[in-house]
């Protein structure tokens, strides 16, 4: 780590180049008990009625948020951000917390929280609601979202704060995305309904020109830390002009979904600190990182750190760190980050 005062050194200098275990001050950082959770995957072809498309069958099922990814979808020919892209079809989510993506991304680049390479509605179940998004991400793992017009919103008459208006659950809602690469002054717009209500999503200047590769259009998992897993239900689909029916098993992709297994990413879950690894390219084997969830300052038990101790410092004067790090993992939404980093440098302090 370096922290320096204007770029001179004058004041105390430090260097830390984890050849060794430098034992700094810790809280926290080795929680010691690897809690493991039930994941459910439990989604795709079903012959029940509750999407209540024109025909018995449908696609759907229970859908847990894990870290691994799990998907049921239809292979597409590879489309781009210069093709025009349409989905449509009827949704049911019967209840429970859930978590998933809905519509085009590519098989090749499952990765966390927000994924390259996607035009979706993110929906997140509530139990009585679900909520819904507009989502888009490019090659280069750009993302952008509802923006310049997101699904309704309200303002509570208690609190005055602004809150995303949900949709009813055990309830049938027509649904549709549409990506026009004409759109936005050429820049490309996602158009999303549901039932009567519209979100807009600009691509952000630069994000058309990233690319973006699609190849498979479906019902995906979130893929993050652990959490609640619940039901939900289509039908109807049309995909790019083209009804799918699902009268009989479409014979759709599936891709782990259709699984139980225990899972160790569960947050908050610290595992960081002085490891004699060298992930992160330093000259020697020793570096310091590892597993790391955002902590909640509420719950002492829910805050960790690791650090090198030192005299107190005040913003009179410029402090700066450096170093290398190598990221190997991590949910762009900042729940779940899975790092390791060395650090071959000095640090002052005043």
């Amino acid at each position: 780590m370096a922290l320096s005062t204007g770029g001179s050194l004058v004041a105390e200098d430090r260097r830390e180049s984890f050849d060794k275990d430098p034992r700094w001050e810790s809280h926290n950082n080795r929680t010691g008990v690897l809690v493991r959770k039930p994941v459910k995957q439990d989604f795709g072809f079903s012959p029940t009625h509750h999407a209540r498309g024109q025909r018995a069958g449908e696609l759907g099922g229970f859908v847990h948020p894990a870290a691994q990814p799990a998907y049921y979808a239809k292979r597409i020919p590879t489309r781009t951000l210069d093709h025009r892209l349409t989905a449509s079809g009827t949704v049911n989510c019967t209840g429970r917390q859930f978590h998933v993506l809905v519509g085009f991304f590519n098989s090749n680049t499952l990765n966390e929280w927000r994924t390259p390479n996607t035009i979706s509605l993110r929906l997140y179940g509530r139990g009585k609601v679900f909520y819904a998004y507009v989502e888009c991400a490019t090659s280069r793992w750009r993302a952008g979202g509802d923006n310049p017009r997101p699904f309704p919103f309200f303002t509570d008459s208690m609190t005055g704060r602004r809150q995303q208006k949900g949709f009813p659950a055990n309830t049938v809602h027509r649904w549709s995305l549409t990506y026009d690469p004409r759109g936005n002054a050429g820049g490309g717009v996602v158009t999303a309904t549901i039932g009567d209500a519209t979100a807009i999503c600009h691509l952000d200047p630069g994000h058309k020109q990233d690319g973006a590769a699609f190849n498979r259009c479906g019902l995906m998992n979130i893929m993050k830390h652990w959490d609640d897993g619940g039901e939900l239900w289509l039908d109807d689909i049309t995909i790019n002009g083209r009804t799918e029916r699902f009268d009989r098993d479409p014979g759709w992709e599936s891709f782990q979904s259709r699984r139980r297994y225990q899972s160790t990413s569960v947050r908050p879950r610290y595992d960081f600190g002085f490891s004699p690894t060298r992930h992160s390219g330093g000259r020697k084997k020793g570096e310091f990182g590892d597993l790391v969830f955002r902590g909640d300052c509420r719950f002492a038990d829910r805050m960790a750190y690791c650090a090198d101790r030192l005299d107190q410092l005040s913003l009179a004067k410029p402090i700066a760190a450096g170093g290398k790090i190598s990221l190997h993992r991590a949910v762009s939404d900042s729940t779940t980050l899975n790092w390791v980093l060395s650090f071959d440098s000095q640090h002052e302090a005043e």
